[in-house]
């Protein structure tokens, strides 16, 4: 059904093409904020998500894709093909006084935008950026033609926070007075707007929800279809979905579901459940709203676009407690997160949380959908991948060629490998190693090995193939392989411009 409903919605409209040269697709990226691994129905959850579950019945899903563990590193290296220190943003845009660590994106980069305007692409964005606050540092001044969306970090999704910036092309926003907003719907509304401006011309369309990241804002109807479903607990919830993720595919029987973090009460021991579960139920209910949303953007698709969906990081175990005393969660006067418990939930199966580069912090769900290419709808595929491979992939697919210079200025090198050849034959050569750095958590995968180390803790080995959720270090074991690889790293942090984080 999904194939069949978007080769039926544009093509009709869609100009004539040469039959000798195929027609370059459409490309629309959609990016989710502070999500966890199984969060989506499609990856185990219970949360209602139809539209990106069908979106993954007509494509392929990636069991093994990989992000940076925070929001603007994240950012940084979806849009450049870079790692994100070489693009300026090895941490967030408070900029420290390193280049790696500038907190915008710098000129040694070129954003998909710039490399596919090149290419006779339209580019538009909606959502948020966060990747450079001021002017000359906003999505009109690195290669989109149309921008709507949230400049900085997170904020209120019924107005807008003090000191907070939206804009609306290369202009300052702000949501119209006495006129009702909610951002999800904002962000998908103009998504859609931009679609409608862009027929007759190949486009990239970039859309950054800023759901479900705190704080926890949702309308009082789609509240209201969660609360209560969640006073089973996370220890309950968790135990669920990793029965569910096994039944999909998603995860490996032979994985043991890693215990409940101990910074986490049994439920049992919780005193405050009714809050508790108002907390997951209006998590849930933001992430629903997204989905609504992406249905709206996905109706006005041709067959002829890839489509790719994924998270800039694993789900948040932030504390977030500072709306006005009294105020009910998820009203606009509140402004809460939903917490540590729940966010070992949303990651389920792995270890730790966004800011660390555990399974839990990095492991992102992807799904990919490309009618006129992907033929074996509701693919599972196991083959490693990291954000760095976007770049490559649109450069890939567009016919666009990635630039040595730009604007007169020398440009870095991706580092990504173009992931078409697994939408066209189930495979590709990977890479041989990907790295992270952030707050100095540090990790590289290598094969099936992985070393990770905490910041200012030491290195532990696990083979992901065995034990995906880190349960067995072998470092004690594999002392010559964990040194190999952790030589691998320091040249690689040396190479990108990592320092030492105090």
């Amino acid at each position: 059904m999904m194939r069949l409903a978007l080769g039926a919605l544009l093509l009709a409209a869609a100009p004539p093409q040469d039959a000798a040269k195929p027609a370059r697709p459409n490309i629309v990226i959609l990016l989710a904020d502070d999500m966890g691994f199984s969060d989506l129905g499609c990856y185990g959850s219970e949360i209602a998500t139809p539209n990106l579950d069908r979106l993954a019945a007509g494509g392929l899903r990636f069991t093994q894709f990989y992000n940076t563990a925070r929001c603007c590193p994240t950012r940084a290296s979806l849009l450049t093909g870079l790692y994100p220190h070489q693009a300026g943003v090895g941490h967030m845009v408070e900029g420290l006084p390193h280049p790696a660590y500038q907190g915008f994106l710098n000129d040694r980069c070129v954003t998909i935008a710039e490399a596919l305007h090149g290419a006779g692409y339209r580019t538009m964005m909606s959502g948020k950026w966060h990747v450079g606050e001021k002017r000359p540092h906003w999505p009109v001044d690195r290669g989109f033609d149309r921008y709507f969306g949230l400049i900085s970090g997170a904020s209120n999704y019924f107005k807008l926070d003090k000191g907070r910036a939206m804009a609306m092309d290369g202009e300052p926003w702000n949501p119209p007075a006495g006129e009702a907003f909610y951002m999800t719907d904002g962000i998908g509304d103009h998504a859609v707007k931009f679609i409608d401006e862009a027929k007759g011309k190949p486009y990239f369309l970039y859309v950054a929800f800023t759901s479900p990241h705190w704080p926890l804002h949702a309308p009082p109807g789609e509240i209201a279809k969660y609360r209560g479903k969640y006073k089973g607990g996370w220890d309950a919830l968790r135990e669920r979905r990793h029965k569910r993720q096994i039944e999909l595919g998603i995860v490996d029987a032979k994985w043991p579901l890693t215990p409940r973090d101990e910074k986490a009460p049994a439920w049992t021991d919780v005193k405050d459940a009714d809050e508790r579960d108002l907390r997951m139920a209006v998590y849930a209910a933001q992430v629903d709203r997204m989905d609504q949303n992406v249905g709206k953007i996905l109706a006005k698709l041709d067959e002829n676009t890839l489509v790719l969906f994924l998270a800039d990081n694993g789900g948040c175990a932030e504390e977030i407690h500072r709306g006005q005393k009294g105020a009910e969660i998820g009203t606009a006067e509140s402004f809460e997160s939903y917490g540590l418990p729940w966010a070992n939930a949303s990651n389920t199966p792995f270890r730790l949380y966004k800011h660390w580069v555990h399974e839990g912090g990095i492991s992102t769900p992807l799904i990919a959908s490309w009618p006129a290419v992907i033929q074996k709808g509701g693919a599972i595929t196991s083959q490693p991948g990291h954000l760095v491979d976007l770049m490559a992939t649109c450069v890939d697919v567009s016919g666009a060629e990635y630039p040595k210079t730009f604007q007169g200025r020398e440009i870095q090198p991706m580092e990504g490998k173009s992931l078409a050849p697994i939408f066209r034959t189930g495979t590709r050569e990977g890479h041989e190693r990907i790295f992270w750095e952030h707050e100095g958590n540090k990790a590289v995968r290598q094969g099936t090995w992985k070393l990770v180390a905490r910041h200012k803790g030491t290195w532990e080995l696990f083979n992901l193939e065995a034990d995906r959720t880190e349960m067995n270090d072998l470092a004690s074991k594999e002392t010559e392989r964990a040194k190999e690889m952790a030589a691998a790293w320091q040249a690689w942090a040396d190479r990108v411009g990592v320092i030492p984080w105090k």
